[in-house]
């Protein structure tokens, strides 16, 4: 099929989704915008389908005002999203045609198709570097089509950004993914660092040790088994036969002080309780609970009768 001779000429667009695990936001879903001479793509976040209209209007009108052109051809695949009458009398109305692939032939809607796959590829391959959770793929999602517009491809001469906007992109911008960042301070002395690096808490033993406040989180660690053995709060004995015990970890957090500081450093060794099957592990269990309708009419006894309580 003949490649489009200038920018806006020929978009293609597809809906990918629901995903399993909701990204950050409540998105379920996200929607693609190429443009097919120049590769450049757009990527938006989507908590239901039928948004696929309202994405397709701003981007219209934030690429038509970049460019001074208008968008001339829509291309994509056939589903509810596209063949809705709100969206084809607004492409008629703005004398946009629409290009519908046949039913089952994902291959003729090819640079959409692509383009998901390459997008999800590297959303993985990005989230398993940094071991993050799986609810921050949309942060991930919008850094891997910010990436794939700026690096060269098969399908143009240069990179989609310098075909798009006529310049070569700039570097200073890009940063490893996963690298620590810093914040500025609000208030500092003359003598003092302008920022200061962002931390997370460790979520295992390892990385509290590797952490550069691992001095600290040692120091934790050993306030919390020290009091565990004065407060006696295990009992060794030996294991059930066929019983395998639940195991352990530790929890570790930052207090942070009313003036954003690290006041103290705690440290928890909880047991993975999450672990347990019921009928397995343990039987039905039982939580006394009071109806505060039942302590209000024993109150109003006590008081009536002059009791003490």
């Amino acid at each position: 099929m003949e490649r489009a001779k200038e920018v806006l000429e020929l978009i293609h667009s597809d809906v990918c989704g629901p995903f399993s695990e909701v990204a950050r936001g409540g998105y379920s879903y996200f929607i693609t915008f190429t443009d097919d001479y120049s590769r450049f793509g757009y990527v938006y976040l989507m908590k239901y389908k039928h948004e696929s209209f309202k994405k397709f209007k701003e981007f219209k009108a934030e690429v038509e005002k970049q460019k001074g052109k208008s968008i001339k051809t829509l291309r994509s695949d056939r589903g509810g999203e596209y063949m809705s009458t709100k969206f084809g009398d607004f492409l008629k109305e703005h004398d946009i045609v629409s290009q519908f692939t046949p039913p089952g032939t994902p291959q003729l809607n090819g640079v959409s198709e692509r383009r998901n796959c390459t997008l999800l590829d590297m959303v993985r391959s990005m989230m398993s570097y940094i071991h993050l959770p799986i609810s921050m793929w949309g942060y991930a999602l919008q850094t891997a089509c910010y990436l794939l517009n700026r690096i060269s491809s098969k399908s143009v001469s240069t990179t989609p950004y310098e075909i798009w906007n006529g310049r070569i992109p700039s570097p200073k911008n890009v940063k490893i993914w996963g690298c620590h960042a810093f914040i500025k301070k609000q208030k500092t002395d003359k003598l003092e660092t302008r920022s200061e690096k962002c931390r997370d808490d460790p979520s295992t033993y390892e990385e509290a040790i590797s952490d550069i406040d691992s001095f600290k989180w040692l120091e934790a660690m050993k306030s919390e088994i020290d009091s565990m053995s004065e407060n006696q709060v295990w009992d060794l004995v030996d294991p059930l036969e066929g019983i395998v015990p639940i195991g352990n970890k530790w929890v570790f957090k930052r207090k942070i002080s009313a003036d954003g500081k690290v006041e103290t450093y705690k440290a928890r060794l909880v047991a993975k309780g999450y672990h347990q099957r019921q009928g397995v592990d343990y039987e039905e269990t039982f939580s006394p609970v009071n109806m505060l309708k039942s302590i209000r009419i024993m109150l109003a006894i006590v008081v009536h009768y002059d009791y003490e309580v």
